[in-house]
């Protein structure tokens, strides 16, 4: 029952995450860190490539395994993404925006279009695929890792629970015995023969000298 839920849940999560290729495209946009290759442009209704020299050599080759920048423009375009700017690499797309992640689940990718020949739509459509295939295999792995580690997790806790458990019975046994010991010691006839009074372990005894003054 418990593997018949989690094969639910990565199909789950395949159906429900957006393509790899625009996930992975947010992620560099919305790093500040990288802002200086490639950001939102101001309104947050595109995103600017900087730097494609400095994007497609370092920041390419993270998340895509290559280093070709027109290879990734034309995948924008095969998601309908369009260049809105002369002077700039400048891409937009009415459903990629800043601050709204959920909408790339709407993005599809358009059909090749009928002028480019048979084999280069073929050859496109099967490298996103390769690619996309890969990246929910990673997914997959990824779901089956974490949960496979919140279950040793849980059992660790357990475990250090009864470990804990046991610790304090035995503290408290030793809390016991030191109580005893001291309760014992304290109400021991002293050497002279008398238990005596006692205030923090320390007998309390008014002498008989003091009495018999106070009698005279």
């Amino acid at each position: 029952m418990e593997c018949e839920s989690e094969r639910v849940l990565v199909e789950y999560v395949r159906k429900a995450s957006p393509p790899p290729f625009l996930l992975k495209t947010y992620m560099m946009v919305e790093d500040r860190a990288s802002d200086a290759v490639i950001s939102w442009n101001d309104q947050g209704t595109a995103f600017v490539v900087w730097q494609p020299a400095e994007f497609a050599r370092d920041l390419l080759p993270t998340l895509f395994k290559h280093s070709n920048f027109s290879s990734f423009v034309r995948q924008l375009n095969t998601y309908g993404f369009h260049k809105v700017a002369t002077n700039r690499w400048e891409f937009s797309n009415e459903r990629f925006r800043k601050g709204e992640r959920d909408q790339l689940c709407e993005i599809r990718r358009r059909k090749a279009p009928s002028s480019m020949s048979k084999q280069q739509a073929n050859a496109t459509s099967d490298h996103s695929d390769n690619e996309e295939q890969r990246s929910l295999s990673t997914s997959s792995s990824e779901i089956t890792n974490l949960v496979d580690e919140n279950r040793r997790l849980k059992r660790e806790n357990d475990a250090l629970n009864w470990e804990l458990a046991v610790v304090k019975r035995k503290c408290q046994k030793l809390v016991d015995m030191v109580g005893d010991s001291r309760l014992e010691r304290e109400t021991r006839p002293t050497e002279d023969g008398g238990g005596g009074l006692k205030l923090f372990g320390v007998r309390m005894e008014v002498g008989r000298e003091r009495a018999c003054k106070i009698v005279l």
